[in-house]
């Protein structure tokens, strides 16, 4: 079986010779001491290559950029609608660090209603590059298709966190209104990809703004699965398949992924870091989705390759009693600047644990 048809029948939740085994690839920036690591990676385990090389239409912003500390400085946007300007700023770090939001977009109703006043975007664009990524990647994985964030996603990170819970209690209904348009051009860029033969895999992020124990199972159903669905809907009826990729405590929610037609979940944490089980997963997953994980990226920095070892074959036991339904991953990207030789070990561990099971 190829990397590629062994990804293809993970997300298809049928029969494979061994669980997939695959890495989130957001390594640090110019850091060589992950070259061993993403050798290792290409050579052994099932890949995913990134396109989103469409168009659309991007809104008139102002960029600035002014001092803050010898660390971070201040990037400013101002965004102009046909009702006025919205404004935010990030804390961009000059030594290599993550950077971090400082102000967000919108931060009341009036903001909101701002922000509604913007025109649609408009979706286009040449997709042959699509077909080239294909080309390249061949037998040993597939191209994901990011649609972006999920629409309750989207405008969650317009607001940040706190905001969107005071708003989702106060101004809900105006949340649905911003959903209703997110979900809008998703579907908007979705069809244009499918009328252009682009897909079968697709992905999205953002359901983890809008989960316990911020948010209740009502919202989640309100702003995630209501507005998720039609997408989804929209790529099965095409044929297609779906990942989402949303950490945090999703226990009391995991059936919502399930219901809604997600074909891929990645992760799905035990305690500390989540609230649910492998073991638990997989009864909830079984037949119908396949599970992307666990493998605690921290674990990656911190264990050793034996604790790695057997972390990995307890995951197996627990969840590919079907011989169905699971690719091994970590938690997250390697994250860690400059310890590209420290988890070496620890990714070879798991890996070659997935693919000498027979």
């Amino acid at each position: 079986m190829t990397r590629r048809e062994r990804l293809e029948r993970c997300y298809a939740y049928q029969e494979i010779d061994r669980p997939a085994v695959y890495s989130r690839a957001g390594f640090p920036g110019n850091d060589p001491t992950y070259d061993k690591l993403k050798a290792y990676l290409q050579a052994h385990t099932e890949l995913k290559a990134g396109w989103g090389g469409w168009r659309e239409t991007s809104y008139p912003t102002e960029h600035y950029r002014e001092a803050w500390t010898e660390d971070f400085e201040r990037h400013i946007s101002i965004l102009h609608t046909p009702k006025g300007d919205l404004r935010s700023t990030t804390l961009a770090s000059l030594k290599g660090q993550p950077g971090m939001a400082e102000t967000y977009l919108l931060k009341d109703r009036e903001d909101a209603e701002k922000y509604l006043s913007l025109p649609m975007p408009e979706i286009g664009g040449d997709a042959s590059s699509f077909f080239v990524a294909k080309d390249k990647i061949g037998d040993i994985g597939i191209v994901d298709v990011s649609l972006g964030s999920n629409p309750g996603g989207a405008v969650a990170t317009l607001f940040g966190t706190d905001a969107f819970a005071i708003m989702s209690v106060l101004d809900r209904d105006i949340i649905h209104e911003l959903c209703q348009r997110e979900m809008t051009i998703i579907i908007n860029r979705l069809r244009f990809l499918l009328d252009n033969k682009v897909g079968p895999f697709f992905s999205m992020a953002g359901q983890e703004y809008i989960v316990p124990p911020l948010h209740g199972p009502d919202d989640f159903h309100d702003f995630n699965y209501k507005y998720d669905k039609p997408i989804m809907d929209l790529i099965h009826d095409a044929n297609g398949y779906i990942h989402i990729h949303c950490h945090a405590s999703v226990k009391k929610v995991f059936q919502y992924f399930v219901d809604m037609g997600v074909n891929v979940l990645h992760p799905f944490e035990a305690p500390p870091m989540g609230d649910i089980t492998a073991i638990e997963a997989k009864r909830m997953a079984r037949g119908r989705l396949c599970l992307e994980g666990n493998i605690q990226i921290d674990r990656m920095y911190d264990a050793t390759p034996e604790d790695i070892r057997q972390e990995t074959e307890l995951l197996i036991k627990d969840t590919f009693d079907d011989k169905k339904g699971l690719i091994v991953s970590p938690t997250a990207s390697p994250f860690i600047r400059g310890g590209g030789e420290k988890c070496f070990p620890q990714y070879k561990a798991m890996i070659d644990t997935v693919i000498n099971k027979k």
